[in-house]
């Protein structure tokens, strides 16, 4: 009976009593869908459409016209590809560092026996509670002192390790059980090799996460380009598309269309990257005491 209650709960296939909650939950994605929706639409819409009225939600003769006035927009001497490519060294430099930094100090804080460990994690726990607006002050303060500003480390250096990244990995390795640390260190592996072998296979899944939290503040971050990068040939691509959909025109009813091209150009690798790791996402979720 107890077996049976199981698999109705919790079917391996769908089951009938899942209807319910289909029932629930689809409203609720069709909802959160439409801002997404209507970023594609509008990013695809003729001028005509545009200046519909009522607006129309959906595209009806779709045209890549945004996009090419887009590319076209050019206000600086820089080729656009200059930008995509310092934001592709920025995103991976920092998705490399920001694994292995919270990964390796997760490891440290979960398996390790060290004076004043409590301390640090509970450093790092304040940390989550400061908002980025908070903390930009000093930040630029800290940038300029150590002499950074108007290079490539003002951008990957404030974001190298997040607070949010060290904190989920903390939590899933402590699901690792002890027993199977102490067995590798009694056949004599270093405590590197251990987290090589053993500990980092298990954490892929927060891993994952982590690398998608890094990804979506490093890809869309406007703010580093803005206030410590003088030079152009060091800016990024989200700072040149925010410029060429914000610029002359772009809080009109035709510059929508840009506007929607350049934030679904954006938006297009946050959503791929997501769905491809999402089943990673909440596994951590589920390992990581967040409730």
């Amino acid at each position: 009976m107890a077996a049976f209650s199981r698999t109705q709960m919790n079917p391996d296939s769908f089951h009938h009593s899942q209807i319910k909650f289909y029932l629930a939950l689809l409203p609720i994605a069709v909802f959160m869908l439409f801002p997404i929706i209507y970023i594609f639409s509008t990013a695809f819409k003729p001028m005509d459409e545009l200046f519909l009225f009522p607006p129309r939600f959906f595209v009806r003769r779709p045209t890549l016209d945004n996009f090419r006035k887009l590319l076209e927009q050019t206000k600086t001497t820089i080729p656009m590809s200059r930008y995509f490519l310092n934001s592709l060294i920025i995103t991976g430099a920092v998705l490399l560092f920001s694994l292995f930094f919270s990964s390796m100090a997760g490891y440290a804080l979960s398996k390790l026996k060290f004076r004043g460990k409590k301390l640090w994690f509970e450093i790092n726990q304040l940390a989550l509670m400061f908002v980025p607006a908070s903390i930009a002050i000093p930040k630029y303060l800290v940038i300029e002192k150590i002499g950074i500003i108007d290079t490539m480390f003002a951008h990957i250096l404030p974001v190298m390790a997040i607070p949010v990244g060290l904190f989920l990995v903390k939590q899933f390795i402590d699901q690792v059980p002890d027993s199977l640390i102490e067995a590798a260190r009694i056949d004599g592996a270093g405590e590197f090799m251990i987290y090589l072998t053993i500990v980092a296979p298990i954490i892929r899944p927060a891993l994952a996460t982590v690398a998608i939290l890094s990804f979506q503040a490093v890809w869309n971050n406007m703010e580093t380009s803005q206030f410590y990068i003088n030079a152009e040939s060091l800016r990024t691509f989200a700072f040149y598309m925010n410029t060429l959909a914000s610029g002359e025109g772009g809080a009109t009813i035709a510059g929508q269309g840009v506007n929607a091209a350049a934030s679904l150009v954006m938006f297009l690798p946050n959503l791929i990257i997501f769905v491809f790791l999402q089943s990673q996402v909440m596994s951590t979720v589920a390992h990581s005491g967040i409730k």
